[in-house]
């Protein structure tokens, strides 16, 4: 299911326009992505959580001349699924 989909899905659910379901859906990712970038989680109770990882950094390996290479620390989005999701998908 790709974003427009989605937003049709969102609009038949919840019978609202899918100017307002994409809002809506829009509204939702920027409030994530703003949490996440300030180092915060979001928790949404039974689907799951959205939090940020900390990759240390490491050595890894150029594919096209096999030459070892520093990979530099970085922060990383994650998601870790609720019981009610993963149950639902079972």
């Amino acid at each position: 299911m790709n974003k427009s989909e989605l937003i049709e899905a969102i609009a038949k659910e919840a019978e609202v326009s899918k100017a307002a379901a994409g809002r809506a859906l829009d509204a939702v990712l920027n409030c994530v992505t703003k949490a996440l970038k300030k180092g915060q989680g979001v928790a949404l109770v039974g689907f799951g959580t959205f939090h940020v990882k900390n990759r240390k950094a490491r050595k890894g390996r150029n594919p096209r001349t096999g030459a070892e290479i520093r990979i530099p620390a970085a922060k990383v989005p994650g998601f870790r699924a609720g019981k009610t999701l993963k149950d639902s998908v079972q």
